[in-house]
Order: structure tokens, then sequence, then C-alpha cells
């Protein structure tokens, strides 16, 4: 190859190509010389990476078919439309697919707390046997409060909100084995009842759920949540519906619990805020729960009127599409979503 010559023959098309990147808002006409030029420039620069050994031309070309690249394909920014679509769309939805699964974890997780505190309560040696009698005596005195202002707000905020957010990620992600999700629910469980039921017995029932209620509603319902949706992902893959493959049906599964699992991550952030700011706080205790109980009334409405509104519209763009369809996606109507009672 002649370079000298080749460079001849196509340098002003490669100055035009550059020319029309570097307009701000070309019209359509230089919009399709652009991609023409661009075209002919990436078939120059291959025939002289296989045929020059000059490095320089070689970058040059390069550089000026990475610009075009760029500019015919465009950058891609971050979407607050996106985001927005998120936090109004995708994820309430998702969590509103998965509710009859997160509302069977939080009614078993809730009489199991429940019975246990009243077990531990009733059975002093069982508190006993668990943690010792100083550890109880020392939890009831100053242990248990104390907890809650041991560090600085802002610290104690953080690590909620990473504990919290590795718990709801275990269950997320292990939920297809069933096993581990049933495991750190029974372990959490334990905790809140016997803790719960050493306070009682000792006649602090007071401070331990006026405590424990103002974030324990939001936290522990964003466990229920990840637990639910952990299991429905095994679900999927146990009894998939009849008109998806068993991989099909737990990737459906899969890509719902993704969107779950950063939606959860703003969760339990709030959830931290309210055991760190609010759980101590030096005000009257109803004051404490009531705006705990706001914040968790909140979250469900959000979830109960955006997500069942996002699911229905999806339900009335299949019907437009394909009336059948509406009958056989699973996510048209969330009770029939991989329900353990009905494929």
């Amino acid at each position: 190859m002649d370079l000298d010559a080749y460079v001849a023959e196509h340098e002003h098309e490669w100055r035009r190509l550059d020319q029309l990147c570097g307009r701000r808002r070309p019209d359509a006409d230089e919009i399709d010389e652009m991609v023409a030029l661009y075209q002919r420039a990436t078939t120059h620069l291959s025939a002289l990476r296989s045929r020059s050994p000059d490095p320089a031309l070689v970058s040059r070309l390069s550089q000026l078919v990475l610009r075009a690249r760029a500019r015919i394909a465009g950058r891609r920014g971050p979407s607050w439309a996106a985001v927005g679509r998120f936090l109004t769309v995708g994820f309430p939805a998702a969590v509103y697919r998965a509710w009859p699964w997160w509302c069977a974890v939080s009614t078993g997780f809730t009489a199991l707390s429940f019975f246990l505190i009243w077990y531990v309560a009733g059975n002093p040696d069982t508190a006993a046997a668990f943690i010792g009698p100083e550890a109880a005596a020392d939890l009831v005195d100053s242990g248990f409060a104390g907890y809650y202002t041991e560090f600085s707000a802002p610290t104690f905020a953080f690590h909620l909100w990473t504990h919290n957010a590795w718990i709801a990620a275990q269950c997320l992600a292990s939920g297809v084995l069933v096993v581990p999700v049933f495991y750190l629910l029974w372990q959490n469980a334990l905790n809140v009842g016997v803790v719960g039921g050493v306070m009682v017995s000792y006649g602090r029932a007071d401070v331990f759920f006026g405590l424990i209620t103002p974030h324990g509603l939001l936290e522990l319902t964003g466990v229920f949540v990840a637990a639910g949706v952990g299991l429905r992902t095994a679900w999927a893959w146990i009894s998939p519906p009849a008109h998806l493959s068993r991989g099909r049906a737990v990737a459906e599964a899969g890509r719902s619990a993704i969107l779950v699992a950063v939606g959860l991550v703003g969760l339990f952030a709030v959830s931290a805020l309210l055991e760190a700011f609010v759980t101590p706080a030096p005000v009257p205790t109803v004051l404490r729960v009531g705006v705990g109980a706001a914040v968790w009334l909140g979250f469900l409405a959000y979830v109960v009127v955006l997500g069942r509104r996002a699911v229905r519209a999806e339900s009335a763009r299949a019907e437009r599409t394909d009336p059948w369809l509406a009958e056989l996606w699973p996510s048209a109507d969330p009770t029939r979503a991989w329900h353990p009672t009905r494929p």
C-alpha cells in the first residue's frame, strides 16, 4: 500500500467526518452523510491496521471512528425518568405481586415470636438457659435500652442499614434453596422471642414494645418481603406455571427479586434512620410509636396503591395485545403468580 497516496485520497472524507462530529445540531442530510462517512472510515481503519505500520495514523483514525460512533449512537446518561418509573411502577409492582408470600411469612413470624415471648416469660428457666441470669438482669436494667444509644446516631444508622440489607440479600439470594430462608427467619424470631420474653417476665413489656415498635414495623416488613420473594422464586422452580419452562419461571421470578432487592435498600435506609433517631428520642412513647406506625402504613399504602395500579395496567396492555395472554401471563394477577395452592 502506498500510504501517502491512500491518505491523500481519503483525507478529505476524514476531515469532513470530523467537521460533522463537531456540529451541535446536524440536520437529517448531515446525519446521513455522517453515517456514510463513518462506515467508510471504519473500512479505512481496518485496511490501515492490516497493512500500514504507521501507529500515529492508526491512532488518529481510531479516535475519529470512536468519536463518530459516539456521536451517531448518542451517550446515555442517568435517566431520572427511569428512576421515577422504578419507584412508581417497578418496585411497588414487584412487591405487590408477591404479597401472598410475604404476608404468609409475616403472619408465621409474628405468631412464632409472640409464642416465644409468652413461653419465655412464663418459664424464667428458659431465659436463663439461653442467656444466663446475670445477662438477663443486665438486659432489663440497661442493656436493652442502652443498645439504641451506645453509638452515635449516624454510625448506628449506617450499621443498621448494612446489617438489615445483608439479611434481606441472604433471603433473596438463598430463597431458591428454601431452608436458609427459614433458618434466618427462625434466628430472628428466636432473638425477638427471648429478649421480649425476658423483658416481659421482669415487668418491662412497656419498654420492650415501646422501643422495638417504632422501627420494627418497617424493618421487619422489609425482611418479610425479602423472605417472601425468595420463597416465591423457590416455588417457581418447584412448580412452574404450565406455560413456562422451569428455567424461564425462575428467571422471571429472579428478575422480580432483583427489583425488590434494589428497592429494599431504600426501605432499610429509612428504617435505620427511624431506629437511630426516632426510637431513642426523648419524647413520649406514643409519639415515637406513632411516627413509626405512620411510616409503616405509608409504605403499605405505597405498595398497594401503586403496585396494584401497575399490575392492572400491565394486564390491560396484555389484553390489548392478545386477549388470552392476560389469562396465561402470571404477572397479570398477583394472586395467581406461583401461588402455593395452584399453578
